[in-house]
């Protein structure tokens, strides 16, 4: 009897060492983050023609969440509101062309700067517009993006405001490069990046002018002021994804040049 119950016994605790052997495998959960983008700012962050958001900043952050062994989830936002959905928590992080501004700081903790940036006119060829300063721009219909750096350049400059014809903001550039197309608009101030993006789809039709609209700016990763583990984890994975290459190869997926910042 003493042998059948020592038998038993045995039997039990390799069964129960399996199951904790089993236990301890088993996974853990994801840990899910919302990143906020604005989706119809190609070639940062947009949707193709099946509906997928899809672009540049997108591939960065696909891959560090990867690297972190969490998911993003890509939630399209308006732009100008950008503010409110990180300090509500709707969204953790602005992965989509941000600008660092002394503005901007207030309420967003940034990564270090990863691309340059600045503020071009993008013009229809057919108009034969000659700008070569700021003040070519009087008499114009200007226009730009909503809750951009260039709407409070021109706000702030009541000299050039007041020199425009009519100065126009839209939630996103998409509906600004219908408008500059119908001729709607006659200039498009536009984040370098866009603009030749745009340009670049339509080269017989558009031009960028090289007049530089304010200062030129860095592009970085936002996250709330307190988040400040989750932008060292974000950022620690970066740096890898930059010492090792891959950022380099999907800015010349996008850009056909390397245009990574390395700090």
């Amino acid at each position: 009897m003493k042998k059948i119950l020592l038998l038993l016994l045995i039997i039990l605790t390799a069964s129960g060492c399996g199951n904790e052997a089993k236990n301890t495998d088993t996974p853990k959960p994801k840990k899910v983050y919302v990143v906020g983008l604005d989706d119809e700012y190609a070639p940062m962050g947009f949707r193709d023609d099946k509906g997928e958001i899809v672009g540049f900043d997108v591939d960065l952050a696909k891959e560090a969440a990867r690297r972190m062994g969490a998911e993003f989830e890509f939630h399209p936002i308006v732009w100008d509101q950008k503010e409110a959905e990180l300090n509500s928590g709707r969204i953790d992080i602005i992965w989509n062309g941000l600008d660092i501004t002394p503005e901007r700081q207030g309420y967003v903790l940034y990564s270090k700067p990863y691309l340059d940036n600045r503020q071009l006119l993008l013009v229809k060829k057919s108009r034969g517009f000659n700008i070569q300063s700021i003040n070519d721009l009087a008499g114009k219909i200007v226009a730009t993006q909503s809750g951009s750096n260039s709407e409070g350049y021109v706000e702030r400059d009541s000299s050039l405001r007041s020199s425009l014809a009519d100065f126009i903001t839209y939630p996103s550039f998409n509906q600004a490069f219908k408008d500059l197309h119908d001729d709607k608009i006659d200039v498009l101030i536009v984040d370098e990046i866009a603009g030749r993006y745009e340009m670049s789809k339509h080269p017989d039709e558009l031009e960028i002018i090289e007049i530089q609209i304010g200062t030129a700016t860095e592009l970085g990763i936002g996250f709330r002021l307190g988040d400040v583990e989750l932008r060292d984890e974000v950022q620690k994975v970066f740096d890898e994804m930059i010492a090792d290459g891959t950022a380099q190869k999907i800015s010349e997926q996008w850009f056909k040049a390397d245009l990574v910042i390395r700090n």
